[in-house]
C-alpha cells in the first residue's frame, strides 16, 4: 500500500522569484504567478499547505490588457456606507495605482480562506523597476517569452 507523504513545514524550502510585467497580458502573468505562489510547480504540492514561494513582481505600470478594457474593465470598491460604491476604470486605476491591479487580478486566482490570505502576503508588487528584497537574491521567472517580444 502506497502512502501519501506530507512535507513537513520544516522542510519546505522557499524561493524567490522575480517577475518582469512589462508588456505582459494582466491573465496570464496572473495564473503563472498563483500557481508558483500555491506551490504548483513544486513536486511537494500539498493542497492544504503553503508550499509555495515568494514572487516579487516589477514594472507593473507597464502591464497590458487585451481588446479594450483598458476603458471598459471596471474595477468597483465599496465604503460600506449607503451610497460608498466607488466605480474606476482599468485605466484609471492603472495612472492612480497599477500595483492594485495586480493583486487583485492574483488575489482573485488563490484560494479564498485563510490559506489564501497566507499566500497572499508572500506576494510583493511593485510600479517600477526597483524593489527592495535584492538582499533574498530572487531568480527570474520566464512566464511566457512569446508574449514579451510583441
Amino acid at each position: 500500500m502506497n502512502k501519501t507523504s506530507v512535507p513537513s513545514i520544516d522542510s519546505i524550502e522557499r524561493q524567490w522569484f522575480l517577475v518582469d510585467a512589462e508588456n505582459q497580458t494582466l491573465g496570464r502573468l496572473a495564473t503563472e504567478v498563483a500557481s508558483v505562489l500555491r506551490g504548483k510547480n513544486k513536486p511537494s504540492f500539498t493542497p492544504h499547505l503553503d508550499t509555495g514561494d515568494f514572487v516579487v513582481v516589477v514594472n507593473a505600470d507597464k502591464i497590458r490588457v487585451s481588446g479594450n478594457k483598458a476603458n471598459q474593465k471596471l474595477y468597483r470598491r465599496h465604503s460600506g456606507r449607503p451610497g460608498g460604491m466607488k466605480v474606476e476604470t482599468f485605466q484609471a486605476l492603472q495612472d492612480r495605482l497599477p500595483e492594485r491591479i495586480v493583486e487583485k487580478a492574483i488575489k482573485g486566482m488563490l484560494p479564498h480562506n485563510a490559506l489564501g490570505r497566507q499566500l497572499f502576503r508572500k506576494l510583493k508588487v511593485y510600479r517600477g523597476p526597483e524593489h527592495p528584497h535584492s538582499a533574498q537574491r530572487p531568480q527570474t521567472l520566464q512566464l511566457n517569452p512569446a508574449a514579451s517580444s510583441q
